[in-house]
C-alpha cells in the first residue's frame, strides 16, 4: 500500500499558472560584478609608492624644509619672480601680436609675403633659445650703432646700441621673436580651422575684410587657439629661466646666486620648483576660464565650474545635516485624527 507521505509526481502546470523558467533563462542568472583584480594591484602598488614619497619627503633630512621656509617668501625671491612674470607678459603680447602678423602673412596670396612669413618661422624655430638670448645679448659686437635715415643712404640719426638694448631689452627682444615663430603657428591653425563659408557670408554682406577678420575669424579661431596658446605660454614661463646665462635676475638666476653662497641646494631648488608650480597652476586656472568664455558660443549649456561644483557639494552637505537633526514628527493613526 502506498504512503500518502509521497510526492505526487510534477504534472502538468495548472491553467492560469505562470509557466516554469527555462534553466538558460537570462532572468534566472546571477548577476556578478567584474572584479578587477589587476586594477586594485596596480592602485595598491601606486599608493605604496606615493606614501614612501610623502614619508621621504617628511623625514629625509637633506631637503631642510628650514631653509625653504625662510628663503620661499624673502624678499630677494619675491623680486625675482616679478622680474619672471615681467618677462613673460612681456614676451606672450608681443610675441603673440607679431606671431598674428606672420600668420597672416602665411595666408596672404602675395608670395613675397608668404616667403618671409616661411622663412622667418624657418630660422627660429630652428634655432634655440639659449643661442637666440646670447646672439641679442651681444649685439653691439656686430652693430655698435642702430640709426634712422634713407635705405642705402645717410642716417640721420644714430645711437649707441648698448644705451638703447639693455640686458632686460635684449631678453625680452630674444624671448619675444623666438615665441612668435611659435604663435603664428598657432594662430594659422586657428585661422584654417574656421569655415570659409563665414568668410564667403561675410563677403556677400559687404563687410570690409579687416572687420572680417577682427570680428568673425578670430573669435571663432579662439577656441582651437587657445589650448595650444596657454600651453605655450606656460612652456614661456619656464623657458625665462634660460635668461640667466644673462645674468638677469629672474627666478632660477636668484636661487642660483643664494646656493653658490650658503651651499643649500637643494631646499633653494625646491623653493624655484614651488614657485614654478604655484605660477603655471594660476595660468592654467586663467585658461580653463578663458577657453570656458570663448566656448559659449559652441557650448549652450557648459558643464558647472569646479567651484560650482564644490558650492553644490558644500549645499548638499548642509543640506543632509539639517535634515539629520530635525526632530521627527510622528504620525498620528488615522482613528486618532478629530
Amino acid at each position: 500500500m502506498a504512503s500518502t507521505t509521497d510526492t505526487a509526481p510534477p504534472g502538468p502546470a495548472a491553467p492560469g499558472a505562470p509557466a516554469p523558467p527555462a534553466p538558460d533563462d537570462p532572468a534566472t542568472l546571477k548577476v556578478v560584478p567584474a572584479r578587477h583584480h589587476a586594477r586594485w594591484v596596480a592602485a595598491a602598488a601606486v599608493a605604496v609608492l606615493v606614501a614612501q614619497f610623502t614619508h621621504g619627503l617628511a623625514t629625509n633630512p637633506v631637503w631642510e624644509w628650514h631653509v625653504f621656509r625662510d628663503y620661499v617668501l624673502s624678499e630677494t625671491i619675491v623680486r625675482a619672480v616679478w622680474v619672471t612674470l615681467q618677462l613673460t607678459a612681456y614676451a606672450t603680447v608681443l610675441g603673440f601680436l607679431l606671431g598674428t602678423v606672420l600668420a597672416f602673412m602665411r595666408l596672404s596670396r602675395s608670395p613675397v609675403l608668404q616667403t618671409v612669413a616661411w622663412t622667418y618661422i624657418w630660422i627660429f624655430r630652428s634655432i634655440p633659445m639659449i643661442v637666440q638670448l646670447v646672439f641679442w645679448f651681444n649685439l653691439s659686437a656686430l652693430y655698435d650703432r642702430l640709426g634712422l635715415g634713407i635705405p642705402f643712404g645717410p642716417v640721420f640719426w644714430s645711437v649707441d646700441s648698448n644705451s638703447i638694448i639693455g640686458t632686460i631689452g635684449a631678453a625680452v627682444i630674444g624671448l619675444t621673436l623666438h615665441q612668435a615663430a611659435y604663435a603664428a603657428e598657432i594662430v594659422r591653425g586657428g585661422v584654417l580651422a574656421v569655415d570659409e563659408g563665414q568668410l564667403e557670408a561675410a563677403a556677400a554682406l559687404g563687410i570690409p575684410s579687416l572687420r572680417q577678420i577682427r570680428r568673425i575669424v578670430l573669435p571663432q579661431a579662439m577656441r582651437a587657439i587657445l589650448p595650444t596658446a596657454g600651453n605655450e605660454i606656460i612652456g614661456l614661463l619656464k623657458g625665462t629661466s634660460v635668461v640667466y646665462v644673462m645674468s638677469i635676475g629672474e627666478l632660477f638666476y636668484q636661487v642660483q646666486v643664494i646656493y653658490g653662497r650658503n651651499g643649500r641646494v637643494i631646499p633653494l631648488l625646491l623653493v624655484a620648483t614651488a614657485w614654478y608650480v604655484v605660477l603655471t597652476s594660476l595660468l592654467s586656472v586663467a585658461q580653463y576660464y578663458v577657453e570656458r568664455r570663448y566656448a559659449r558660443g559652441a557650448d549652450r549649456t557648459p558643464p558647472p565650474t569646479p567651484l560650482r561644483r564644490a558650492r553644490r557639494f558644500v549645499r548638499t552637505l548642509r543640506t543632509a545635516a539639517a535634515q539629520r537633526h530635525r526632530p521627527v514628527v510622528p504620525i498620528k493613526p488615522l482613528g486618532d485624527i478629530r
